[in-house]
């Protein structure tokens, strides 16, 4: 289960890291990154936009993909609370001999205490006097700032990818697929007395079994007992009468001392099974019986898959 798109390192207090798991673990920060698709420099090319957060600063990062995936070009920009100027600037490199500019206006940003701003920003990349990728809800004020054009290729939106920290309860809030609305997710793991004894004999952890619920929307989805046989998992579950596979596992939740994450992965799935069969907006279905189709759902290519992707990594905290 391990996802094949890279991380970026992070950055903490200026100071600049070279390993994400361990800038993770060290700072405590919360991470989220998007991954998008789009033309840009005369090739395909993965356009990465990470928010990093901790208590010293908010910080923002732009990266382009090199040749072959390697080299890539990379913009930061650290919001320390006492940097009012650079809450709103611009930033260039080049890629194989194309200038690219990143504009950004962070100014009136409103990131009601989560990694990525909810509203009144923009950050575009543009290329070739084009705005090959444009996020935030500020849309006109980017286009006026920049004086280009939109780009003739919309970008695809790839992966999201997020680091958060609890103790028992781990949530977020993503779309699905580009015409729906976000969805909260949440996921709970809790213990439950059990009079079985050791792991060795009978199945529970000291007297204790744990057990994983993950809720869309406040509605239970998916329920793991024995958690401890469980730890690495799938099961389909249908969000608005699309199909989301979801994968776990959180072997070191259980198993390893220290802090240790558990990855949780939603991949959203064209299936000809429509959602009015399932007794629940959120029932979730044994993989073995779904069949693939060659259908789509409002939006979803017909290719029978979606391309995006979220990857949740939940850091237990003690």
């Amino acid at each position: 289960m391990q996802d094949q798109i890279g991380i970026h390192a992070c950055f903490s207090s200026g100071e600049k890291l070279s390993d994400d798991q361990a800038a993770v673990t060290r700072s405590g920060q919360s991470v989220f990154m998007s991954v998008y698709r789009t033309k840009i420099a005369d090739q395909c090319r993965l356009i990465t936009i990470t928010w990093c957060k901790n208590l010293m600063l908010h910080g923002l990062s732009v990266s382009v993909e090199g040749p072959e995936g390697e080299n890539q070009y990379t913009c930061k920009v650290e919001l320390k609370p006492w940097y009012f100027w650079r809450k709103q600037g611009s930033k260039h490199f080049t890629v194989e001999g194309k200038v690219v500019d990143i504009f950004w206006d962070l100014k009136a940003a409103k990131f009601n205490g989560e990694t990525e701003p909810n509203s009144e920003y923009y950050v575009a990349v543009v290329c070739d006097e084009e705005v090959v990728l444009l996020v935030g809800d500020l849309k006109k004020d980017a286009y006026r700032k920049t004086g280009c054009r939109p780009a003739l290729i919309d970008p695809i939106l790839v992966s999201k990818k997020e680091h958060i920290f609890g103790k028992k309860k781990f949530s977020t809030r993503a779309k699905f697929y580009e015409k729906d609305g976000c969805h909260e997710i949440s996921i709970e793991c809790k213990n439950r007395n059990s009079s079985r004894g050791s792991i060795g004999n009978g199945g529970s952890l000291n007297g204790i079994e744990p057990e994983m619920e993950i809720r869309i929307d406040g509605q239970l989805a998916i329920h793991v007992k024995h958690l401890q046989w469980k730890f690495r998992g799938n099961e389909s579950i249908y969000v608005n009468k699309l199909r989301v596979e979801v994968y776990w596992d959180v072997h070191d939740w259980l198993f390893s001392p220290g802090l240790r994450h558990a990855l949780f992965i939603f991949k959203p799935i064209v299936s000809s099974i429509s959602a009015s069969s399932a007794s629940s907006p959120y029932a979730s279905t044994p993989l073995s019986s779904q069949t693939e189709s060659s259908g789509s759902v409002d939006g979803i290519s017909a290719s029978g898959s979606a391309e995006f992707c979220l990857f949740l990594y939940a850091w237990k905290v003690e």
